[in-house]
């Protein structure tokens, strides 16, 4: 019961306090939604084109909106040292880690819906299969959550986090199929697309949303998980090794 209840005190105060600071507004909300503009204006406007670059709209907000949330959260609590009282909890450090990426996973969710909502007053969306899609966001949100946590416990100040996550985050918006098929790029440049967790989650929203999925939708929920996994025990690994040893 204790540990319920210090799980829940972390995840209400992250949500309560961080949400709406001002790199969660401009990273979290306004890039993915101006990124995803340009793409829109580029391609002429139609509903076609709308589904068609929708997918990438909602990754990018998931992305984008869970690790701007870790960057500030842990960042600002590692300078102040609050977190090292954290460590104190009555919790394991695994249930620690769940608690602190649970409220951007929460809002990475919540981001994936404003392009679903803009959508809906531009084009058709009664062929979303559902069922896929919504698996495919939450896993898509902690994956990009752990992420997010891996790359902030390894710096100490918001803007490097920030810095350090960009240069994962715009390489993998070019090379995860977002926008254009990964079968576009030079094929020295293919076979890392499959190194990464975004060309997964992005290939099932296609899928999804536009019906134009390259792999089995099984096979990406399966290296969703597997990248979520290895991004965990790095960062465990990472606290370890940084804050405790």
């Amino acid at each position: 019961m204790k540990r319920l209840t210090a799980f829940f005190s972390i995840l209400g105060k992250d949500m309560r306090a961080y949400y709406f600071k001002p790199p969660n507004i401009s990273w979290g909300l306004l890039f993915p939604v101006v990124w995803a503009g340009m793409f829109f204006i580029k391609s002429g406007g139609g509903a076609e084109n709308i589904v068609s670059v929708l997918p990438g709209m909602v990754a990018l907000s998931i992305l984008f909106g869970t690790t701007s949330m870790l960057a500030v959260t842990v960042t600002f609590e590692r300078k102040a040292k609050a977190f090292e009282r954290l460590l104190l909890a009555p919790i394991p450090l695994g249930m620690l880690m769940l608690a602190k990426t649970g409220g951007a996973i929460l809002f990475g969710v919540l981001n994936a819906f404003i392009p679903f909502l803009v959508g809906l007053f531009l084009a058709d969306l009664s062929g979303v299969a559902w069922s896929v899609a919504l698996p495919a966001i939450v896993m898509l949100a902690v994956v990009s959550a752990f992420f997010g946590l891996f790359v902030s416990v390894s710096v100490s100040e918001v803007f490097e986090a920030q810095t350090f996550s960009n240069f994962f985050r715009f390489p993998m918006i070019f090379l995860c199929g977002l926008f254009f098929p990964i079968s576009d790029l030079p094929a020295y440049l293919q076979p890392l697309s499959y190194l990464l967790p975004l060309t997964y989650g992005a290939d099932i929203l296609h899928a999804a949303i536009a019906g134009k999925g390259t792999m089995p939708p099984g096979l990406d929920f399966l290296a969703l998980f597997l990248f979520g996994l290895l991004l965990y025990l790095l960062t465990l690994r990472s606290i370890h090794r940084r804050w405790i040893l």
